[in-house]
């Protein structure tokens, strides 16, 4: 029998001798990180194509998911508006995106902010991403820089779309009325999970005495912190799929909320073909809305990115668009497509030397769901 590639790779042996290391035993957090992030063999570190409307396989794909500026570019349009609100609120001239992936968001708000705008700052990882982003935006000029991390301190709005699920979790598991924390081992030279004694809990008990796995976010929180101390004026708008802590932590929610991505496929093995497809955890909102309070933020709103996109004018002059861009700007909007599923939550600055002056976010200004968090 011929043992599967994925096992043999590069980076499956760096990983595997990692858990050796530690004693036979990595938590999932940092098997998550090695997994994406692994200098030149992670799924991000790698030079390939993950994003993109078509998977591999079909003329002119290749890639793993798609995200929503490139499904559209009203998607960038209608933040656009909003990010332009922000800027005039809180007086300042830049933005900072995390993670831009393909770049699409980037040419999409630098398109629309014009001459609002006088720096764009790119906080990405990838040396492969970043070298797309570079070709992508260079029509921009030295008005697009990048960085491989932040300053001491920082003005301006921060924008991260898709970036909070792809920061590595812990896994908790309860098992017999007890909860472990599950993380990897190896055996007969395949990753398995593998739980641990653990003082760690779900913020929120979990009803019932059934198996039950879940997330915490620890490192997801600790980003929106670090945002909280690092920018002195500004505002951050971050959008991905996840619930609320009730919704999160639901009793039938019970096989946790990690998955990969592949070919526009899902699975839920993660330890599986490691470092060939994308691994990602759902967010819990109430925890990065109490990180960003207890660290200073002012909660600016929290909706669905349907409500957020139509309060941002998403639809604004659609009468005459083609009908294959109508129904992209319908996958964003849909319920039963990004519209529900994906939420957005952002954020003010309110200190003594940055007092919040209370301005309403456009894209709140209907259908916000801060009282649910």
């Amino acid at each position: 029998m011929t043992t599967p590639p994925s096992l043999t790779s590069p980076l499956a042996a760096h990983i595997r001798e990692a858990i050796t290391a530690a004693g036979g035993w990595i938590g999932f957090d940092r098997f998550m990180a090695m997994a994406l992030y692994t200098p030149g063999l992670g799924y991000y570190a790698r030079d390939a194509r993950q994003f993109g409307l078509m998977p591999a396989g079909v003329k002119g794909g290749g890639s793993d998911f798609v995200t929503a500026p490139e499904l559209s570019p009203r998607f960038g349009l209608a933040l656009a508006r909003q990010v332009a609100q922000a800027l005039a609120a809180t007086g300042t001239t830049e933005v900072w995106e995390f993670g831009a992936g393909s770049g699409a968001l980037a040419q999409q708000l630098l398109e629309a902010l014009g001459p609002q705008l006088r720096r764009y700052t790119i906080v990405d990882l990838s040396g492969s991403l970043q070298a797309h982003q570079r070709e992508r935006l260079a029509a921009w000029g030295d008005t697009v820089q990048w960085v491989s991390e932040l300053p001491a301190q920082m003005q301006g709005v921060v924008v991260g779309n898709e970036v909070l699920d792809a920061m590595p979790v812990q896994l908790l598991a309860r098992v017999g009325g007890v909860w472990q924390e599950r993380g990897v081992a190896v055996h007969d030279g395949v990753f398995v999970p593998a739980d641990q004694p653990t003082a760690l809990r779900p913020p929120l008990d979990v009803a019932g005495s059934h198996d039950y796995l879940t997330e915490i976010h620890p490192q997801a929180e600790a980003f929106v912190r670090t945002l909280a101390d690092r920018l002195q004026a500004g505002a951050v708008f971050l959008l991905d799929y996840g619930f609320p802590e009730h919704e999160y932590y639901h009793s039938q929610r019970s096989m946790g909320t990690v998955m990969c991505h592949r070919a526009h496929l899902l699975d839920a093995d993660a330890l599986q073909d490691v470092g060939e497809k994308d691994v990602t955890a759902h967010v819990n909102f109430s925890g990065i809305a109490l990180a960003g309070q207890e660290a200073g933020f002012q909660v600016l709103g929290y909706t669905s990115q349907a409500r957020f996109l139509l309060n941002c004018g998403v639809l604004d002059g659609m009468e005459d668009t083609p009908l294959a861009e109508r129904v992209m700007v319908q996958k964003l909007i849909n319920e039963h497509e990004m519209g529900e599923l994906f939420k957005v939550i952002a954020f003010a600055v309110d200190s003594k030397d940055c007092p919040w002056n209370g301005w309403q976010a456009l894209g709140f200004a209907q259908g916000d769901r801060s009282h649910t968090l």
